[in-house]
């Protein structure tokens, strides 16, 4: 493998990079694309978002990209929260590819309210050089309130594939954090159900300050430790993470309205359980369908929105 030039310093996915290089689980697949190396220009997406509270409305304050990421202009559609601005993230390369190194950071300022999700599912495609990585930088101001809700993670067969996400949360804020991990395509092909070679999901929260809440990662290798057993997939298909970042009178009602369940026949299962240090709660869902998952799910988000800012979700949109 040949020579690789440095990045400069300053390139937001520099930090993408660097993790592909020295994340132990991905020293297997150092080896570079014969189309185009990895980290090239069309390889590097970036992404910022920086929200503020303007009046009786949150704006998009700053945008800064790079393709394939754009964003849609902001929306607000929610009569119950009508100063919350949406947001959906846009990709122009239709999936994640070997070589990809991809930055997003979302920033909220003091009181601002957003909801950041995406167009559609994040679809890793499969792979026979290197690895794709993904940095995701998420800072929340005083009295801030983010709902980031994306659409589901689809690894295809074969794929390599490292998410790391780091946030910064100010005690008064609340981050509602969402990710769905769908086993492949399954009724796509026998071979794609949990067919990604690897799959690695950090994230870890901490104050302004530097305190560190907490930290949790999902390593994900079917070939060294197989999924399909008790206490870890066993039956299910389908996983869903919620984490939610908020002060403890507000975690302490939503604890009080989640239920825990497991229900074989109709394959669901869910709970939630308290973070350390007060940080919040975290809410887990297994299916075997994705379908089932983000309904529970968004029962999940509905309670948080009704504790949490006294007003109810609406109604899910037509084509969802």
């Amino acid at each position: 493998m040949g020579a690789v030039e440095p990045l400069p310093a300053f390139a937001p996915w520099a930090q993408a990079e660097a993790l592909a290089r020295s994340a132990p689980e991905l020293a297997a697949f150092q080896d570079e694309p014969p189309q185009m190396a990895s980290g090239a220009v069309g390889k590097t997406g970036f992404l910022r978002l920086g929200f503020e509270r303007r009046g009786e409305h949150t704006i998009l304050a700053e945008l800064d990209r790079r393709a394939p990421f754009m964003a849609q202009r902001v929306l607000y559609p929610d009569l119950g929260l009508p100063d919350q601005a949406w947001l959906f993230m846009i990709t122009t390369s239709g999936c994640v590819l070997q070589g990809d190194r991809l930055a997003l950071e979302v920033a909220l300022g003091p009181d601002a309210r957003a909801h950041v999700t995406t167009q559609s599912a994040t679809k890793v495609h499969s792979m026979d050089a290197n690895c794709a990585v993904q940095t995701q930088s998420i800072a929340l101001a005083d009295g801030a309130y983010l709902e980031f809700l994306p659409e589901p993670l689809i690894p295809h067969r074969r794929a390599r594939f490292l998410s790391d996400t780091r946030i910064s949360i100010a005690p008064t804020a609340t981050l509602l954090y969402g990710e769905i991990v769908q086993p492949g395509r399954k009724h796509h092909h026998p071979d794609e159900c949990f067919g990604a070679t690897l799959l690695s999901l950090a994230l870890a929260a901490e104050r302004p300050d530097g305190r560190v809440l907490f930290t949790e990662k999902l390593v994900i290798d079917p070939a060294r430790r197989p999924l399909r057993q008790t206490g870890v997939m066993d039956s299910f298909d389908v996983f869903a993470n919620l984490v939610l970042l908020t002060p403890k009178d507000a975690a302490d009602r939503v604890h009080a309205r989640i239920d825990a369940e497991v229900d074989t026949v109709d394959g669901i299962a869910f709970g939630a359980c308290r973070l350390p240090n007060d940080a919040g709660l975290i809410f887990k869902v297994l299916g075997r369908e994705t379908a089932p998952v983000k309904a529970k799910a968004r029962e999940f988000w509905a309670i948080v929105r009704e504790e949490v800012t006294g007003t109810a979700l609406p109604p899910p949109f037509f084509w969802r």
